[in-house]
């Protein structure tokens, strides 16, 4: 069996799970409400506080549809509990995030400010002027949302200059040397 497959889910207190049928599963909890349709050979079985995935057959589907099924509910049954964040930190002289209404607006070195609008299931906090947190219950809509802000200016290797994530660590460059005589 899977490793990852076989371990049970331990649901927190104040968090409610419902599995319909089809396997659509929807978990409430106080940061929000998620739904999502998972594979309809998994078997979710509800025991108590404790969520276990099972598996049809031993078929290589089988196996890999296992763990990603399990991850897939965990991370909603944590995102619903605790939400997910992504910092982003902006960096280079002039570029700075300011929160206008629910629009972030980005000076990034361009003739014009980048303004992206704050979706739904997403929060954007501006804690300073270089720096933008990104907040939602759902993982994969907070990391794809991070990563398009992060492709607006992403960071070039000479300078550093652009938007990085907090923990990404840029590869940089020698520039050009001296003249050759």
């Amino acid at each position: 069996m899977s490793r990852i497959g076989r371990m049970p889910i331990t649901v927190p207190a104040g968090v409610e799970v419902s599995v319909a049928a089809g396997n659509v599963v929807t978990v409430k909890g106080p940061k929000g409400t998620l739904t999502k349709q998972l594979h309809p050979a998994m078997a979710i079985e509800q025991n108590g506080a404790e969520i276990l995935v099972k598996r049809p057959d031993d078929t290589k589907e089988s196996k890999s549809l296992h763990g990603l099924t399990r991850t897939l509910l965990h991370n909603m049954v944590t995102g619903v509990h605790e939400t997910y964040k992504k910092e982003l930190e902006i960096n280079g002289v002039g570029y700075r995030a300011t929160k206008e209404g629910k629009n972030l607006v980005m000076n990034l070195g361009f003739s014009h400010p980048v303004i992206v609008p704050e979706i739904d299931g997403i929060t954007i906090e501006v804690p300073s002027a270089n720096k933008v947190v990104i907040v939602g219950c759902d993982k994969q809509m907070v990391g794809q949302f991070a990563a398009e802000v992060r492709e607006k200016r992403p960071p070039e290797p000479y300078k550093g200059k652009g938007i990085k994530y907090v923990d990404e660590v840029i590869r940089r460059k020698v520039g050009k040397t001296g003249a050759k005589k």
